[in-house]
């Protein structure tokens, strides 16, 4: 399938489009000094053969050479073989190096307690189990850890806490999902990968919008104007967005705030750690 579906939604919705070659020159340019500004000099990220993770590895290519990142793929027993398949085109492409960590047998035995668990549960204890993973690699090969949230699926808590949402720095974090779409296109992601649809391949044809119930496009456009331009609900009613959809992701922003912050730690002292005690994170160095 080609890419004519993203451009006809650029141009339904033009301020989703991005300036793609500043956009690229200030991501990988901040990432370097970031990474590098805590004594980094490669970086890791988890591949699952989707855009976000894809865009995270094409970013870090070009901040920092294909000899310093490094990628892991960490199936599970039930995820799609063109998950694997996309996550490797991406790699023979790139160049990195990669590794593959099958996280079956652990997954298993731990639900072998709890054979009754959720999907839910299931999801974000593998979710969980592939940050463990990145995060024990990270430290033998000396690789800050890099993320692959984009802000679509921030803003609505669309992933599971100190799973996929954790990492030591995002380049795509602030990215709707239709930014990212632009940018992997520009910056040369697989067709295959482009034009597939979002799934984190936690079981068998689930899918991202599925799931959430809205198009990622519809969610990155009502976001838009409810945060970038801070329009009421008469003012969206307006835009043609419905009661449904404005319900559901107001809904989903607030209920998931915790997610978005550091946790609360209960003040005791004088200068507690995020409320008082706020240097700059180079403070010092």
């Amino acid at each position: 399938m080609s890419t004519q579906w993203l451009t006809d939604q650029l141009t339904a919705a033009p301020y989703l489009s991005l300036n793609e070659e500043l956009t690229t020159q200030i991501l990988t340019t901040a990432l370097r000094e970031e990474v590098n500004k805590v004594g980094f000099r490669r970086v890791i990220l988890g591949l699952s053969g989707g855009i976000d993770s894809a865009l995270s590895l094409y970013l870090a290519v070009r901040a920092f050479g294909a000899e310093n990142v490094i990628t892991v793929r960490m199936p599970y027993k039930q995820s799609s073989q063109n998950s694997l398949d996309d996550a490797g085109e991406a790699i023979q492409d790139t160049g990195v190096q990669s590794l593959t960590v099958n996280i079956t047998p652990q997954i298993d035995a731990y639900f072998e307690s709890f054979p009754d668990a959720s999907p839910l549960r299931r999801g974000n204890k593998m979710a969980r189990e592939r940050m463990t993973i990145l995060y024990d690699l990270s430290a033998h090969y000396e690789a800050l850890v890099v993320g692959t949230s984009n802000r679509t699926e921030l803003l609505l808590g669309y992933g599971t806490q100190y799973g996929d949402s954790a990492s030591a720095i995002n380049p795509i974090g602030d990215l709707y999902k239709t930014q990212v779409r632009q940018l992997s296109r520009y910056v040369g992601v697989p067709s295959s990968i482009l034009s597939k649809p979002p799934s984190a391949d936690l079981w068998e044809n689930q899918t991202d919008e599925g799931e959430i119930g809205f198009s990622y496009f519809d969610m990155d456009r009502v976001l838009y104007h409810m945060l970038d331009l801070k329009w009421d609900r008469k003012a969206l009613h307006k835009q043609g967005f419905s009661d449904t959809l404005i319900n559901a992701v107001n809904k989903r922003i607030i209920r998931n705030q915790f997610k978005r912050v550091m946790p609360v730690i209960l003040k005791v002292s004088n200068r507690t750690v995020g409320i008082d005690f706020r240097y700059l994170r180079d403070w010092g160095m």
